[in-house]
């Protein structure tokens, strides 16, 4: 059986397990979907309407033992040029990007952009969720990665997280039970992010619009506005990835339509020709270089999926 008539099988087979609310495509292209512009197509992409259809995708995954992800706003992601041979879930719909103010709580969805987030906490005059503004993501991706900018992170003002399991339970865990690490939390491994709530402090909102003011000023002086995926590596202990590119001479350095930016070390750009595999073999020229000439084993930031 051919690629295309297994995913019109497995798309057909999908179609009856979830309501008519539930949009799914075949071969849907990927790069459209990230903010790096590269990348093959998704072999099947759902975008569940309700918990409930999303559980019975996530059981369907297993029954047909298909491997998925879940794809937010596309920053900080890598598809390769092969693409995504399993099924990409998309909480795009409006169930899913809610957000809500209550009292010095904000309750979102993990499909919601962290802007809205930022500006839905400036009209309740709620600060310190100001950082997250200016990354181009969404409330799930933001908890898998626990992303963060500008001295802040996702995790320093989450109350709790609404979660869905492999077989499609649904719980919801306190800020407290949650282990995160730098960029990183291990629960997304084998849990959906679904929600959570923020919490926020009072604030004149004067204060808040000079300060998300002021972190744009500083975004936009310090990094590229060309297509990328954001940080390219985690930083070092000893020093910061973008500081450690500088230092060897790498920025400018390029493969095909790769380039490390000038703005920034630590982004490479798409430079509108681009493939992934430019991406990934300029990742390796970075890496070679920090390891021979300062002996430092950088670890990527980026998440890459798909096969070449």
């Amino acid at each position: 059986m051919n690629a295309t008539l297994q995913s019109s099988d497995l798309a057909a087979e999908l179609a009856a397990r979830v309501t008519a609310a539930t949009v799914i495509r075949r071969d849907e292209p990927l790069a459209k979907r990230t903010t790096m512009r590269v990348g093959g197509p998704a072999h099947i992409l759902v975008e569940p309407a309700s918990d409930e259809d999303l559980a019975a995708v996530v059981r369907f995954c297993g029954e047909q033992r298909q491997e998925f992800f879940v794809l937010g706003r596309g920053s900080n992601l890598l598809v390769r040029d092969g693409g995504f041979r399993g099924v990409v879930i998309s909480l795009a719909a409006a169930h899913f990007s809610r957000v809500t103010v209550d009292g010095e709580r904000l309750r979102c969805g993990a499909g919601a952009k962290l802007k809205e987030v930022a500006a839905a906490a400036k009209r309740a005059s709620l600060g310190g969720l100001e950082f997250l503004e200016g990354i181009p993501g969404s409330v799930g991706g933001a908890l898998r990665m626990n992303a963060g900018a500008m001295g802040g992170a996702t995790f320093d003002f989450v109350e709790s997280v609404r979660v869905m399991d492999r077989s499609g339970l649904i719980g919801e865990l306190s800020r407290r039970a949650i282990a995160v690490e730098y960029r990183s939390c291990r629960l997304f491994q084998t849990h959906l992010a679904l929600g959570c709530v923020f919490h926020g402090v009072p604030a004149p909102r004067e204060a808040i619009e000079a300060k998300l003011n002021e972190f744009n000023r500083k975004r936009w002086e310090a990094q590229p506005a060309k297509p990328s995926a954001g940080c390219t590596f985690k930083n070092p202990a000893t020093i910061p990835a973008g500081k450690l590119v500088d230092e060897l001479g790498l920025k400018g350095a390029h493969v095909g339509g790769a380039r490390v930016s000038q703005e920034h070390g630590n982004f490479i750009v798409n430079d509108g020709r681009a493939t992934a595999a430019d991406v990934l073999r300029l990742i390796e020229v970075i890496r070679q270089h920090a390891r021979a000439e300062r002996g430092i084993e950088l670890e990527t930031e980026v998440e890459i999926i798909g096969e070449d």
